[in-house]
């Protein structure tokens, strides 16, 4: 603890009180407390070094200048706190400075969002430092609560996969006979033990009824022949309360998708998506665009969402 008669000296002084109380609520450098106090460099810069050598004030560099804050030691004893409750009371500039503190620390905030609004549409498609899809993949996976996870038209189970490491066991269903071999020595080459792939139509599954908490069609469904079967379906294998996702190709005009990728449907509107999962019995229904993809034929990709109801009997009759 620094001497107390240096604290005392140094928060004696009017216009030091004054740069205290601005950095009670928020760190500052010298150019910006200039243009809150209206006083030189020269100044401001006397002031802040007799208040570090009070122990005061502390400051740490960032970019090309220092910000100035109150010595954490003090912070985190509340030691100025009454000293500082006081000041401000008996400080007639005191409300006008931290007027004028807000606006320059809005000043900064403007030239953050500026460089982002300068940007838009451009950051991040060729590099950011530290920031990828699969870092963002695998901060949400553990985000989710182990639960038992059917992926329907699974296809050679990537997916599948990255979901077992949080489920507390997966079921992957593939009509194709090779997708599911190819997803078994996957899953075989990785010792992941709680993927079961199981030969199946999405129209008719080799699942019992309510044995999964989550279901995931993940661009799956446009390959159904009767999607509302396949809809209806997952809401068998559902447990009530129990969530079905839906990731699926807005409805579009490339027929060439039919060939290509042996396409069922040309994608779905989100109004037909939301009809299936209602005439499914699901509650809380709700769709949206998530992914536009620049290039031609423009493929859009819809997040459909919906819970299954959970019945409630009602209370025996009382006679």
């Amino acid at each position: 603890m620094p001497s107390i008669v240096k604290i005392l000296r140094a928060a004696a002084d009017p216009n030091r009180l004054r740069i205290l109380l601005l950095l009670q609520g928020e760190e500052l450098s010298v150019a910006e407390l200039q243009e809150i106090l209206v006083m030189g460099q020269s100044t401001i810069s006397t002031h802040l070094s007799q208040l570090k050598q009070a122990g005061l004030v502390e400051d740490r560099r960032t970019g090309k200048s220092n910000l100035y804050r109150l010595c954490s030691t003090f912070v985190a004893g509340g030691v100025l706190d009454g000293l500082l409750a006081q000041a401000r009371q008996e400080t007639p500039e005191a409300a006008a400075d931290q007027a004028a503190m807000r606006r320059v620390v809005k000043k900064r905030q403007d030239k953050m969002r500026s460089f982002f609004d300068s940007v838009a549409g451009r950051l991040g498609k060729d590099y950011v430092p530290g920031k990828s899809w699969k870092s963002m993949a695998e901060a949400l996976l553990r985000l989710m609560p182990p639960m038992v996870i059917a992926d329907l038209g699974a296809g050679d189970g990537t997916f599948s996969l990255l979901l077992a490491q949080r489920a507390t066991r997966v079921i992957a269903v593939d009509a194709s006979e090779k997708m599911i071999e190819f997803g078994r020595e996957q899953a075989g080459r990785h010792n992941i033990e709680n993927v079961e792939f199981r030969l199946g139509d999405m129209e008719e599954l080799p699942i019992e009824d309510a044995q999964v908490d989550l279901v995931f069609f993940s661009q799956s469904l446009h390959h159904a022949l009767h999607p509302g079967r396949a809809v209806q379906e997952a809401a068998r294998i559902l447990r009530p309360g129990g969530r079905i996702v839906i990731l699926d190709l807005a409805k579009h005009r490339f027929e060439e998708a039919r060939e290509l990728y042996a396409d069922e449907w040309l994608g779905f509107s989100e109004a037909e998506l939301e009809g299936l999962l209602e005439k499914a019995g699901f509650n809380n229904v709700e769709s949206s665009v998530v992914h536009k993809e620049p290039e031609t034929p423009q493929f859009q990709t819809l997040l459909a969402m919906g819970d299954k109801q959970i019945h409630i009997q009602p209370a025996p009759a009382t006679v």
